[in-house]
């Protein structure tokens, strides 16, 4: 049995810490509150797009794992990367986050570091 927390639980408390640090986060999509995965979409001051999701290390640890269009500003294949995703898997939670040292934030809220 994992001990992880409830999902929404996570998204909660992250986005509650970003923006309690004077960054910025919202839900761009519900994913399911027990068990939905969470999809980041990490900014510094707007610019810099990077998606992260939990995945597991070659140990078998969590860890955090760089996923979708790298090292572009093109928003429109940021929002259908994510967008297809969540027509894959309508549980999936994605937020967005803009603060610096976002990877940092998402590490210690969803993998509990």
């Amino acid at each position: 049995m994992s001990a992880r927390l409830p999902s929404g639980i996570v998204v909660g408390a992250l986005l509650r810490r970003v923006n309690d640090s004077g960054g910025l986060g919202m839900v761009l999509a519900k994913g399911d509150a027990q068990a939905g995965a969470i999809l980041v979409l990490a900014r510094e001051n707007g610019a810099n797009p990077c998606f992260l999701e939990r995945g597991l290390d070659f140990d078998g640890a969590g860890t955090l794992v760089t996923s979708g269009p790298q090292n572009t500003d093109n928003e429109e294949e940021i929002s259908e990367y994510w967008a297809r995703r969540r027509r894959s898997d309508p549980d999936l939670w994605v937020i967005e986050l803009d603060i610096p040292a976002a990877e940092r934030f998402a590490a210690e809220t969803i993998l509990g570091d």
